[in-house]
């Protein structure tokens, strides 16, 4: 049995019990029940998926996913490829969006070289796990071989558990690559049914003649590669990426291990999407970090039965808006576990019709 299938038949159900008895605790709280929303839902998962009513505070930690991308010459990006391996030299040293937003929240960034097409060795605190320099044109052929598409998720998985190994107990997913809001629109399209103008955005900023040609390049790609619709894997060999393989790999390990994961934007859920369709499952251990401007990132969520916790027109990736949702995250877990009972407080609970406030 290879890693990923021993990885998929791993992943248990959440304990819905554990969640129940959390919500139990923060109804106790100093407050009308229910007056704090979302937070208390992050804190009740966040309880169930650890499996702990009583978990410290996790260590943070972002994973960025860098590759490149043949379709990149179909000039889809408003940026040149070559702009995939000096970002990943500026996650490194620190000066990136990212970094900026991880230091914020107190999370730590790990980058890792899953296909670009330079040669990185050598750099201070890269993760190397190179698949191949860069994926194929997916408008001449298939984008990676099959056995490359399951490398890609494997190396996720692999990097996952080095992540949980290491202590960290809240992962966050984050990518980089020139050009790869493209596969990402064509994976959206071929699993959740959708045309490609329904889930194509703008990607780096492209104009509405560029945004054209991006679509019939996508269209191009899947009427002549025929991916499969239920086969993800097929889907990802197809028309993916190595970076969308490796965060797919990343949440399944993650969910094999009982650790939740923070999804960033677009790029991340079409990982995200790939690793739902492997194991469906994977989804209660997920939270959507935001709602990105691409118009095809709405369409995963809903396919996931997802929610996203914050909508600030964010467009950058790298896991932004995965670093800020981790702070308000942890926000809901420091009300469940700093927060006065009504009986330690010495507060009447009041009436419940009172209790539910508002």
């Amino acid at each position: 049995m290879s890693l990923l299938e021993k990885t998929i038949k791993s992943i248990e159900p959440v304990n819905s019990q554990l969640e129940r008895k959390a919500q139990q605790h923060l109804d106790n709280l100093t407050k009308p029940r229910g007056s704090l929303g979302r937070l208390e839902e992050f804190a009740r998962r966040y309880c169930s998926i650890i499996g702990d009513l009583d978990p410290p505070y996790p260590r943070k930690v972002i994973c960025v996913f860098a590759g490149d991308h043949g379709v990149a010459e179909e000039g889809v990006s408003a940026f040149p490829k070559e702009v995939t391996f000096q970002m990943v030299r500026n996650f490194l040293s620190g000066g990136a969006g990212i970094n900026v937003l991880a230091r914020h929240v107190g999370a730590e960034v790990r980058v890792v070289d899953i296909g670009v097409d330079h040669d990185l060795s050598g750099l201070p605190g890269l993760i190397l796990r190179k698949v191949a320099w860069g994926t194929a044109n997916f408008t001449k052929g298939p984008a990676m071989t099959r056995e490359q598409a399951i490398a890609a998720i494997e190396v996720g998985i692999e990097i996952a558990r080095e992540m949980v190994a290491s202590g960290f107990r809240l992962l966050g997913t984050g990518e980089m690559g020139i050009a790869n809001t493209t596969p990402a629109s064509a994976i959206t399209a071929v699993l959740c049914s959708e045309s490609p103008e329904t889930v194509t955005g703008r990607g780096t900023g492209i104009d509405q003649k560029a945004w054209q040609k991006k679509v019939e390049v996508i269209r191009a790609g899947i009427a002549l590669n025929q991916p499969d619709p239920t086969d993800p894997i097929d889907v990802l060999a197809k028309v993916g990426g190595f970076e969308i393989g490796g965060i797919c790999g990343f949440i399944l390990g993650a969910a094999a291990q009982g650790c939740p994961v923070v999804l960033d934007g677009f790029i991340s859920s079409a990982g995200a999407l790939v690793a739902y369709r492997l194991a469906p499952q994977v989804s209660q251990y997920l939270f959507a970090g935001h709602c990105s401007v691409e118009q095809g990132h709405r369409v995963q969520l809903s396919h996931m039965g997802l929610s996203p916790i914050i909508d600030l027109n964010l467009r950058l990736g790298e896991g932004t808006g995965a670093a800020l949702a981790m702070g308000l995250i942890e926000a809901g877990l420091k009300i469940y576990k700093e927060m006065a009972t009504f009986s330690g407080a010495g507060v009447s609970p009041g009436s419940e019709a009172e209790d539910m406030g508002p």
